[in-house]
């Protein structure tokens, strides 16, 4: 595996060649990808003040002329969809069309945000008193803070970023420290989108590496109107609370423990499909990686035999090479995680089938694992919890009132499905007596989603709702404005204060 030719593709050959500064290992070998500097607590106070001025100047401009250069990025994002992808792959680990589909994510995104650059429609609304002419615009917000996890380590910037670039704000990324060279490659990419734009400052994006300190800048200071923010639920409780006692704005998207209910009348070759995919791709790192399957006790015996089978025959290996369907774990503490929570299951009453490390066909250096299959006498404690690792918890109900109930009694409220081929059970799923996520399917499973509508979950996900939709007025600030072109002042509600 050589990433030079990668690194240089994408102008990020002085990484590779670095002698100090944040290493980069990727997880397919463990191998150094390169050093990237790191932002100092001390520079952070004057990337505020640059991104404020580019906010100034950016939300001058008609969002029409913003939605240009978002329609630039998406052509510099066809353009790198190979070598970015490939890149996503060498720093995280999943598998190359995976990589290539988290870019053409990008590209989707930037697509819908040109479009709705034309459509950041406010309301006229009714006055009740003569002459009078109520409006609801929206105005741009400010300095938008992105952070973002390791396992979309460009995907879910661009969500947050094509949408608030139209909406008219300057942006501050914070990537995952696992994967800061992915975030570079694009800051590198927009300049190219904004060279050809012409007339948008120069700091309309900045890009900033490390830990918590600089997260917590981002968080503090008063000059960021918002705070987007992917990670784990622990995060996003110090994080929520933060940004609120100064009274900004955060948007969370935080941890998912997503199900399949899988019922008597489901299609049981079209359920072992989604199942295999959402819960073994990105080695089960995906904030929507399907974690617990409620099976329907009649075809408990049948469906595990074909799963088993199904999870035999995945192949492991390099996920830069053809065929394979499961590349590497992020890190060995995440394997050690994974480990802790098998154990745990265990010790509830699981019997656990493969997660266990794998050694021979991989390449020396990555740490690889055979993906689990835990079946469960109940939703005990451990299930409750997330773990971030390629674990399948399965239990059996009786009715659907209980699969729903158990379904429902996670902390998590993020993506969901059922698998049934009976129309009055799809429609119970769905209505307020089913699913309490924030992304229900019927037929299809929990993993991914679509661009043109809303993502994001609730309770101990945060909340937040990213990419299509209306999710667009999370980056604006709403102003209701009356106008009265009457020669008299009547006042609302009928109040008289007449001073004649």
């Amino acid at each position: 595996m050589n990433p030079e030719p990668i690194l240089k593709a994408l102008g990020l050959e002085q990484h590779r060649q670095a002698s100090s500064g944040l290493p980069v290992h990727t997880p397919i070998d463990g191998s150094l990808l390169g050093r990237v500097e790191e932002t100092s607590a001390e520079e952070l106070p004057a990337i505020i003040d640059r991104a404020e001025l580019a906010f100034l100047q950016w939300r001058q401009l008609p969002a029409p002329r913003r939605g240009e250069l978002v329609r630039l990025l998406g052509e510099e994002l066809r353009n790198h969809k190979q070598l970015l992808g490939e890149l996503v792959t060498l720093e995280c680990g999943k598998i190359l069309s995976e990589g290539l589909g988290e870019v053409q994510e990008m590209i989707d995104i930037c697509d819908l945000a040109v479009g709705q650059s034309r459509q950041l429609f406010g309301l006229t609304i009714a006055s009740e008193r003569p002459g009078h002419r109520m409006a609801e615009t929206w105005h741009p917000l400010g300095v938008n803070g992105i952070i973002t996890a390791f396992n979309f380590p460009v995907a879910v910037w661009a969500w947050n970023a094509a949408l608030s670039l139209v909406c008219g704000n300057s942006l501050i990324w914070k990537p995952s420290e696992k994967t800061p060279l992915t975030a570079l490659a694009c800051l590198g990419i927009f300049r190219r989108a904004l060279a050809r734009f012409g007339d948008a400052p120069e700091d309309l994006l900045q890009v900033v590496i490390g830990g918590r300190e600089i997260g917590e800048g981002l968080v503090e200071s008063r000059k960021l109107a918002l705070i987007s923010a992917t990670g784990s639920t622990r995060m996003g409780r110090e994080v929520g609370p933060r940004v609120a006692a100064r009274f900004g704005k955060s948007l969370l998207e935080l941890g998912g423990n997503n199900a399949m209910i899988l019922t008597p009348s489901a299609d049981l070759k079209l359920a072992l499909r989604a199942i295999l995919f959402s819960a073994i791709g990105t080695c089960g790192q995906r904030c929507t990686s399907l974690r617990r399957l409620i099976v329907h006790q009649s075809r408990a015996d049948e469906l595990l035999q074909a799963l088993e089978a199904a999870y035999a025959s995945v192949p492991i290996g390099n996920p830069l090479e053809d065929g394979v369907l499961l590349g590497p774990i992020i890190d060995a503490a995440a394997f050690e995680r994974m480990q802790s929570a098998l154990q745990q299951a265990r010790e509830q009453g699981g019997e656990v089938v493969g997660g266990e490390q794998v050694r021979e066909g991989v390449p020396e250096g990555g740490v690889y694992v055979r993906p689990a299959i835990v079946r469960m006498p109940a939703q005990t404690e451990i299930v409750r919890e997330e773990t971030f690792a390629p674990i399948l918890y399965v239990m059996t109900y009786s009715d659907l009132d209980e699969a729903i109930g158990m379904h429902n009694d996670v902390p998590q409220g993020l993506s969901s499905c059922i698998f049934t081929n009976d129309l009055r059970e799809a429609e119970y799923f769905l209505s307020a007596r089913g699913s309490d996520c924030g992304i229900a399917n019927v037929n299809i499973g929990p993993s991914g989603a679509e661009i043109g509508g809303a993502f994001g979950g609730e309770k101990e996900t945060g909340g937040g709702r990213e990419s299509g939709s209306d999710a667009w007025k999370a980056y604006m600030r709403r102003q209701t404005s009356t106008v009265n072109y009457s020669t008299q002042l009547p006042l609302a509600q009928g109040v008289r204060f007449d001073l004649d």
